[in-house]
C-alpha cells in the first residue's frame, strides 16, 4: 500500500461532490486518494487540459469498464491514479508524438516533508553536504541519513543519490517542475527520487520519532513514514496549539497489524490515557479530545512491522467547545459497552 501527503499539509475536513470541491489533500505517496477538482497537467491551468474520463472508451481507463466510481473516475475530467502509478495523471489529446496521457503537478499530492524539484548541475551542489549512493534508496533512508548527521534537508537524485543540506543551500537553488523530478527510487518503485540532473528536496523531521507541534494544525507522521516503522520503536510527539480547549484528531492512515505495537494519546498536563490504539483495536473516523495539550505515544515490539499512521490534527478554540459538552462527550464515551472493539479504548470519538 502507498502512502503520502506533502509539506506543511493543514488538515482538510472530508468533502463529497467533485463541483466547486477544493482539491483533497493526498495522504499516499503515489496519490492514488487523490479526490480533487485539477483537471489540466499543471497546477496553474497552463498545461494540457484533461480528457472526460467518460469519453475516453478507447483507453484502458473509463467509466463504461469502471462505472462504480472505482479509482475516483466519473464523469469528470480530473487526474486521478487508477492504476497505482507513481502519481495522478490524465488522458490528453494525442500528439503527433503518439503521447495520449501525462502526468498531473499536483501540489497537495507529494510526498510528505516536500520542499521541490530543483536543479543540480552538480557545480556547486544543490544541496552541500554529506551525499551517497545507494542501489536500495528510498526517501526515507536519505531522510534518516541526513538527519543523523544534523542536516535539515535530504535530498533525493537520479533514483539512487542523496544529498544533504542546510537552509543556506536553497536561497541559490534553482526551481524546476515537479514532473522533472520523474525517476523512481531504486529502493521503493512506488517513490520518486528526483531525475537526471533534478534533486528532490525534503525536510528531514518527516518520520522522526519525536517532535513539538505547536501551529493551530498539521500532520503527525509514524517513524519512518511512509516506509515501515522499525521494531522497537519508542517515540512521543507533543501537540501545543495555541487558543485551543481541545484537539481534534483525524487518522487518515492506520496501519498496525501487531496488537503490541500501542499508539496512546495522553493529557499533556496530567499524563491521563485518553485513547489508546493498537493491532487490534482501531480508531474511528474522528476524534475531540479535551486537552490543549496532547502527547502521543506509540511503542513496538520486534515483530511484525507495518505502514503505521498519519494522523491530522486540528485545534478546536474554547469558544467552540464548553467544559459542560466536554464533559457530557465523554461521560457519554465511557458509557459505551467495553465489547465494543472499535470503542473500548477510545474516550473522545466525534
Amino acid at each position: 500500500m502507498f502512502w503520502i501527503r506533502g509539506f506543511l499539509l493543514l488538515f482538510l475536513g472530508s468533502s463529497t461532490g467533485l463541483q466547486g470541491e477544493v482539491p483533497s489533500e493526498c495522504f499516499t505517496v503515489n496519490g492514488a486518494d487523490y479526490r480533487g477538482a485539477q483537471n489540466h497537467t499543471s497546477p496553474d491551468g497552463r498545461g494540457q487540459p484533461c480528457l472526460y474520463w467518460n469519453q475516453t472508451q478507447k483507453h484502458a481507463y473509463n467509466t463504461a469498464k469502471y462505472p462504480n466510481g472505482e479509482w475516483g473516475l466519473g464523469s469528470h475530467n480530473a487526474c486521478r491514479n487508477p492504476d497505482g502509478d507513481v502519481q495522478p495523471w490524465c488522458y490528453v489529446l494525442e500528439t503527433e508524438e503518439g503521447i495520449y496521457w501525462k502526468y498531473c503537478d499536483i501540489p497537495s499530492c507529494h510526498m510528505p516533508g516536500y520542499i521541490g524539484c530543483f536543479l543540480d548541475s552538480g557545480n556547486p551542489p544543490a544541496l552541500s553536504g554529506s551525499s551517497g549512493t545507494s542501489s536500495k534508496l528510498t526517501i526515507q533512508v536519505c531522510i534518516r541519513y541526513c538527519r543523523k548527521r544534523g542536516y535539515k534537508f535530504a535530498g533525493v537524485e537520479a533514483g539512487c543519490a542523496c544529498f544533504c543540506g542546510s537552509e543556506g543551500d536553497l536561497r541559490w537553488a534553482r526551481p524546476a517542475g515537479a514532473v522533472e523530478c520523474d525517476q523512481v527510487c531504486f529502493g521503493k518503485a512506488s517513490e520518486l527520487c528526483g531525475g537526471d540532473g533534478r534533486i528532490g528536496v525534503y525536510d528531514v523531521s518527516v518520520g522522526a520519532c519525536q517532535g513539538n507541534f505547536s501551529a493551530p494544525s498539521g500532520v503527525i507522521y509514524s517513524p519512518d513514514f511512509p516506509d515501515d516503522y522499525g521494531p522497537d520503536s519508542n517515540c512521543s510527539w507533543v501537540l501545543r496549539p495555541p487558543g485551543s480547549s481541545a484537539v481534534e484528531l483525524r487518522f487518515q492512515i492506520f496501519e498496525i497489524r501487531d496488537p503490541n505495537d500501542r499508539l496512546e494519546l495522553q493529557d499533556g498536563h496530567s499524563r491521563r490515557l485518553l485513547a489508546q490504539f493498537d493491532g487490534h483495536h482501531r480508531p474511528g473516523p474522528g476524534l475531540l479530545l479535551p486537552t490543549d495539550v496532547l502527547v502521543l505515544s506509540f511503542r513496538s515490539d520486534p515483530l511484525l512491522q507495518a505502514q503505521g499512521f498519519a494522523v491530522a490534527y486540528r485545534a478546536t478554540p474554547a469558544a467552540m467547545m464548553s467544559k459542560k459538552s466536554f464533559k457530557t462527550r465523554l461521560e457519554e464515551n465511557q458509557r459505551l459497552p467495553e465489547s465494543s472493539e472499535s470503542r473500548s479504548r477510545l474516550l473522545g470519538e466525534v
